[in-house]
């Protein structure tokens, strides 16, 4: 649980009238470019069958070709300039290129209309960068999951809400009219609610742009590999639309051969793993308790691939009745299979990308943001292209389309065996988030208000239980290095998390003074670098349930190097299984209470000058009182 009862994104003008941008712009994207694949495949624009196969060939990729092109040119604009403006010109050209679109379609000139397609690939690749870039310049890191939510969410629905729209109306009589019609409003409006943006100064207004895209490309993977946390989850995010290219591409012919649906059946499975990706998007925002949880990610590609595997067994063989319609398709119960695996692997996909998205946001530079998700972009785009190729190169190797989708989810088991191994955070961040998600419910008071955003700080703690670090870590939006005993940074299972969390063992001058000092060193480095560090001044975990004095090793800490401190009280733990309050084999019972509730409260911080460890003790036991 939050201490934060903030308002609804949807109702400041912050989020607002960019959510409604970057949503009709998909939107109309959508009604565009179907409604020119029907004006293509079913002969509306009078073409041979030959023309139609190259035209639809080309169309696949010409909207594609200016991710690679652009999108590092792209990067740097909206890093040089400033944002909001950039969008409204992004909008004006959307607006210019659906007029162009209304005569193309009432002439039904396909050459006119795939110069249009290549344009609006342009338009989409300018709007990219700035449209990850801006949120962190205009929400709080604790909105940043909710924002991510709502955009991942809408942009999912106005595919395919923009899909259905634009085959509808080509096939209406005077079917052109409404197309332009339709493309030419969704684009003015979204031009009027660009006009709302609130301005979002540029993050490197000196840069010189590089109008190489090879040189500048090249440059941009350059800044991800000097953050391996932001690559690999650029990886992930790639891998992500690898994953989803293959499945939504074989998904009509599947629908058609191995369920036996029509073409309603397939808006239907598209439908619904659409509203999987929403659902999943705003769970994910539940769960993570509004912080970027990366514990989230590894728990969506579980269900990627499991869901993945499990369509392939629902549905292994060619179906024996063809072309039904949507309540026929409903009435026979294996289809309610399918649809569950579509739906849960939607879900998965919302646990999975949200978290990705935010954390590269969070995590890189701003003064390079923009690069990193044009970098991103491209990537996007390479493995969807290699998606593409691959799919075709198994299938004609004799695969169907069942064994082409298990390929694809056991390949995303190995893929992300692969990134937890690299960045085994992800793999901690999990059992943490399950930890204090299966055993506790956690309500924290103060921390959003007194932890500092940045900068160095101290947070101290009362110690009651083996998992301390575990829950305030967890609830603390920034990285945490905690200092713990070094037997306890031994306890195995624990020991992962406490590694790959970076704790830092410590041990008395009479253990280990060799430790200690390594210790002390440590922590002036971290604080000197900006980060948080964890510290128990008790020295053990209480015994009895009580608060035992604080030791006077925070005042050496502080003392080198003076940052503020953030006092900190756990309440409710004494008698859980991690506790001290019963001897061994009582505590490896199985637990009497699950969900069982706790508290993470906070006072102020204490100036550096007034650190004592006298004072800090005083301050915990009073936010602790009589809860132990």
């Amino acid at each position: 649980m939050s201490d934060t009862t903030e308002p609804s994104l949807l109702r400041q003008r912050r989020f607002l009238p960019f959510f409604v941008t970057q949503t009709l712009g998909a939107f109309n994207d959508n009604v565009f470019k179907n409604a020119l694949v029907i004006l293509v495949t079913f002969g509306i624009a009078g073409l041979s069958a030959s023309q139609v196969d190259a035209y639809v060939n080309l169309a696949a990729g010409i909207f594609i070709l200016p991710f690679f092109l652009f999108s590092a040119t792209c990067g740097q604009l909206a890093e040089k300039y400033e944002k909001s403006r950039l969008i409204r010109y992004t909008k004006l050209l959307e607006l210019a290129i659906m007029l162009l679109a209304a005569a193309g379609f009432y002439w039904r000139s396909v050459p006119l209309l795939m110069a249009l397609l290549f344009l609006l690939g342009t338009q989409a690749t300018i709007f990219g960068p700035v449209k990850y870039s801006i949120l962190p310049q205009h929400l709080r890191e604790q909105e940043l999951i909710s924002g991510n939510a709502w955009v991942e969410s809408a942009t999912f629905l106005a595919i395919l809400l923009g899909t259905m729209l634009g085959g509808f109306l080509i096939a209406l009589p005077g079917g052109a009219h409404w197309v332009g019609g339709a493309v030419i409003v969704v684009a003015a409006l979204g031009y009027l609610a660009a006009r709302e943006i609130p301005p979002a100064p540029a993050t490197a207004p000196a840069l010189k742009i590089n109008w190489n895209p090879v040189s500048e490309t090249w440059r941009n993977f350059q800044f991800m590999r000097g953050n391996r946390t932001v690559l690999l989850s650029v990886m992930g995010i790639s891998w992500f639309w690898f994953y989803g290219a293959t499945f939504l591409a074989q998904l009509p012919h599947y629908t058609k051969e191995f369920l036996g649906g029509n073409e309603q059946v397939v808006t239907a499975l598209l439908t619904v793993f659409s509203l999987g990706i929403g659902v999943g998007s705003f769970l994910c925002e539940r769960l993570s308790g509004h912080k970027v949880e990366i514990g989230l990610v590894p728990l969506g590609s579980i269900g990627l691939t499991l869901f993945g595997v499990d369509l392939y067994f629902a549905a292994p063989d060619v179906a024996a009745v063809q072309g039904e319609g949507v309540w026929a398709f409903l009435h026979e119960a294996r289809n309610h299979r399918v649809l569950w695996d579509l739906l849960l692997i939607g879900v998965s996909g919302g646990l999975y990308i949200v978290p990705l998205y935010a954390l590269i946001q969070t995590r890189s530079a701003a003064s390079h943001r923009s690069r990193v998700i044009a970098g991103n972009n491209i990537l996007n785009a390479l493995f969807m292209v290699v998606s593409a190729i691959m799919a075709v190169g198994l299938l004609k190797a004799g695969l169907t389309i069942p064994e082409l989708l298990l390929t694809t989810a056991l390949m995303n088991a190995a893929v992300a065996l692969y990134i937890y191994t690299m960045l085994p955070e992800f793999l901690m961040r999990l059992l943490v988030w399950l930890l204090i998600n299966t055993l506790y419910r956690i309500r924290t008071v103060g921390l959003e208000q007194n932890i500092p955003e940045e900068g160095g700080a101290v947070v101290v703690c009362n110690h009651v239980s083996f998992v301390d670090a575990l829950i305030v870590g967890g609830s603390i939006r920034r990285p945490v290095r905690f200092v713990m005993y070094h037997k306890i940074f031994k306890i195995p299972v624990l020991s992962f998390i406490f590694r790959t969390a970076k704790a830092i063992p410590i041990a008395p001058a009479k253990e280990d003074e060799a430790m200690m000092t390594r210790a002390f060193d440590e922590i002036a480095r971290e604080l000197a670098e900006g980060n948080v560090v964890g510290i128990f001044p008790e020295g053990a975990i209480t015994r009895d349930g009580q608060m035992d004095s604080f030791r006077p090793g925070i005042e050496r800490v502080i003392a080198r190097t003076p940052v503020p401190v953030v006092p900190l009280a756990l309440r409710g733990l004494w008698g859980s299984i991690f506790s001290r309050r019963d001897d061994f084999l009582k505590r490896m019972r199985l637990p009497r209470r699950f969900w069982s509730k706790i508290e993470l409260v906070s006072a102020p911080p204490v100036p550096p000058e007034q650190v004592t460890a006298a004072l800090l003790e005083e301050k915990v036991r009073a936010l602790r009182g009589d809860a132990a």
